[in-house]
């Protein structure tokens, strides 16, 4: 499991201009069953995914497809956790 971390690079007028592009990003990724959660920072200098991929690389590798990676308005970290509770 995965929480990746976006910061916003640019100003916030780059990244709305590319945000309908990036929606569809994301619904690819929860239709493809990798992204679990997402949501923006607030305030709003970037946003959060959970996601589940095989490895930190194949996460990286799709990220890379994500119109704010492409166009370079976001930065992203990766950390990986391995949950041992969860709530019902």
């Amino acid at each position: 499991m995965f929480v990746v971390s976006l910061t916003y690079i640019r100003p916030l007028a780059e990244v709305d201009a590319l945000l309908e592009q990036h929606r569809s990003f994301l619904e690819r990724m929860y239709d493809a069953g990798v992204f679990l959660l997402s949501g923006r920072r607030e305030p709003r200098t970037g946003g959060v995914i959970l996601a589940q991929a095989s490895s930190s690389a194949e996460l990286s590798r799709l990220l890379a497809e994500d119109p704010f990676a492409i166009h370079d308005v976001a930065s992203y970290e990766i950390m990986e956790f391995l949950p041992t509770m969860s709530a019902e």
